[in-house]
């Protein structure tokens, strides 16, 4: 039934679906690593960020978890570079000006990432939101 359902639960399904397939293609990881049974979704976003001027982005994206050990095989092509961060690390690397990180990845990293990091252990059943679609415009 394709990436988008005609209700949540099918949607949800595709973007799990969508999730595995862009880990291969991106970070060369595997289905067998990642099983769409083990996604957990959290959230949706509303996300909207000029690019150039000319182009831009403008989208509902679905909030995925895994937690998994996987093997990297990153696309040249897609992935510039990778390593494994602490919480403290990543947001000492936004710090660094000479360092790009896409503009909605920062937005949900300070927004909501840190603190559903926080409670990675403990566990995250308390941001799950079926009903909110959260507005990051």
């Amino acid at each position: 039934s394709g990436e988008t359902g005609s209700n949540l639960p099918d949607a949800i399904e595709g973007a799990k679906r969508a999730a595995q397939r862009k880990l291969e293609h991106e970070l060369g990881i595997k289905k067998e690593q990642v099983p769409i049974e083990k996604f957990r979704f959290l959230t949706r976003i509303h996300y909207k960020a000029p690019s150039d001027g000319k182009w831009g982005e403008h989208e509902i994206d679905y909030i995925l978890f895994i937690k998994t050990n996987v093997d990297l095989k990153p696309n040249p092509n897609e992935v510039q570079a990778t390593q494994y961060v602490s919480a403290d690390k990543l947001k000492k690397l936004f710090e660094d000006p000479l360092l790009k990180f896409t503009p909605w990845f920062k937005l949900i990293c300070n927004s909501m990432l840190f603190e559903w990091w926080a409670s990675l252990d403990s566990g995250l059943e308390k941001y799950t939101n079926e009903q909110e679609i959260r507005r990051m415009l």
